[in-house]
């Protein structure tokens, strides 16, 4: 579809342009976000116009811009971060971080969407650019650095959480061997007894023992009879 631009485009065209798009294109944003009509016979007999009026705004933007420019214009941004043996981050610099940090730096307002740039995932040195108006583009630089003292700190914490996972696991292996002790300490003994046969004897059990009576205790209880 071919559309005549009323607004400046990044990466299209500006003003009074006539530009061939993807339907979806046009009829999803460029035309909704009134950036644009269809090119149409009537539209561009508007052309000249279009393209004076939007002349005007750019300078009138271009003016109010200069003075952010100029402040962002060749500042340097440095950023720490875990950086692995390949020089690839654990994680990213965003495009938030990149306007967070220009505007503390000159206490101005940097709205993200600004920053030309996508997440940058390496360490070193990159340009990034800071599209202000359709014209006024300034350039910051921003460094990627390892943050060492990070990484450090990071694994003396793993060390010493390894440690005291140790100390505890021996801790907990000496305790579990005291318990095994006591408890075979504490077992009772049962002593084994032998139940012994009864002597055997010559007089059987239901024998009746006889007691003999004397001779002179017999006499005389034979005369008390008589």
């Amino acid at each position: 579809m071919k559309v005549l631009l009323l607004k400046d485009v990044y990466n299209l065209g500006r003003a009074g342009d006539v530009k061939k798009v993807a339907n979806g294109y046009a009829r999803n944003f460029l035309i909704p976000q009134k950036m644009a009509v269809p090119a149409t016979v009537g539209a561009t007999t508007h052309v000249d116009r279009i393209k004076a009026s939007a002349q005007k705004q750019r300078e009138l933007v271009n003016e109010e811009m200069a003075g952010l420019a100029a402040q962002i214009a060749g500042l340097e941004l440095v950023f720490k971060a875990k950086v692995g043996e390949s020089g690839k981050l654990f994680g990213s610099i965003t495009q938030q971080m990149i306007a967070d940090a220009i505007s503390e730096k000159i206490s101005a307002t940097v709205d993200r969407h600004w920053v030309e740039s996508q997440p940058l995932r390496e360490a070193g040195e990159h340009k990034v650019k800071i599209r202000l108006t359709f014209d006024l583009v300034p350039e910051v630089k921003v460094n990627v650095e390892s943050d060492v003292e990070e990484i450090e700190e990071e694994t003396e914490g793993k060390r010493k959480r390894a440690r005291k996972a140790e100390a505890i696991a021996e801790h907990m292996d000496e305790t579990a061997a005291s318990v095994t002790v006591s408890a075979v300490e504490s077992e009772p003994v049962v002593e084994k007894t032998e139940t012994l046969a009864p002597e055997e004897t010559d007089t059987p059990a239901s024998e009746e023992t006889v007691t003999p009576v004397p001779e002179d205790t017999k006499s005389q209880e034979e005369s008390e009879e008589e």
